[in-house]
């Protein structure tokens, strides 16, 4: 194994390694992304092409992978310089643009695997995961909830986040945290904080972002990769409606 991955063996062979060096990964949007798209990149995985159009913003730096120098600057070319300085020879393409339910299918072929970090505030994120599907790409769903991180695959031949949703509105980041807080529920595992949570933010002034911290930023980057690892070698993996929950707090503290 090369000097860079050497501390990697055990963990993986050789042959995982050469595998997930040439897996191409698309990345839909960089804003959790942008911390999923740096320990995918540490970890071996170095054909990653990364879509978004914002531009990155000082309420961007509690959680995401920038710095105060790369306010006002596109969020692509700002993660593009960082992911080179980590390794130069690594294929990073960036498209400075917005996914639209137009463009959406030419930017989708050619890889393996998505990453679907859109907001869900327009119909494009769902109109993304089915044309993942239709081509059999495994999307991966990160969700930031503070002090844990839940992570979803849309499988080509499975549930799409849409069967959800509930009559008459737009499927949307809380419904798919709701649901999650209720599947635990029903299999006896409830978790109460993530239903205070909840409650606060549907109880704030409309508009407002959800909150989100860095500690749930780095640790669901963590498992977009184990589980990006597990779909470029074959391995197994829970699809949609099952889900991957890893959390740092205990309820009723």
């Amino acid at each position: 194994m090369e000097p860079r991955y050497s501390r990697n063996r055990i963990y993986l062979t050789q042959e995982e390694q050469e595998i997930i060096r040439d897996f191409p990964i698309l990345l839909a949007g960089s804003g959790i992304g942008s911390i999923i798209a740096e320990c995918a990149l540490r970890f071996g995985f170095e054909n990653i092409t990364i879509i978004d159009g914002d531009q990155v913003e000082n309420s961007n730096l509690n959680r995401q992978n920038y710095t105060e120098t790369d306010i006002g600057t596109n969020k692509v070319d700002a993660l593009a310089k960082r992911l080179q300085s980590i390794n130069e020879r690594a294929k990073i393409t960036c498209f400075a643009s917005f996914l639209t339910l137009e463009n959406v299918e030419g930017y989708i072929k050619g890889h393996k695997a998505a990453i679907n970090a859109l907001d869900f505030d327009t119909p494009v994120p769902i109109a993304f995961d089915k044309a993942c599907q239709e081509l059999d790409i495994p999307i991966l769903h990160p969700y930031n909830i503070g002090w844990g991180s839940l992570v979803t695959i849309i499988a080509g031949d499975g549930l799409s986040l849409d069967s959800i949703s509930k009559p008459d509105v737009e499927f949307n980041e809380v419904q798919m945290v709701e649901y999650a807080s209720g599947y635990l529920k029903f299999w006896g595992n409830p978790q109460l904080w993530i239903d205070d949570i909840i409650e606060k933010y549907i109880g704030e002034e409309k508009g407002l972002p959800p909150p989100q911290l860095s500690i749930a930023s780095w640790s669901v980057a963590a498992m977009c990769t184990h589980l990006l690892f597990n779909i470029a070698t074959g391995k197994k993996f829970k699809k949609f409606p099952e889900f991957y929950l890893s959390k740092v707090i205990e309820d009723n503290l």
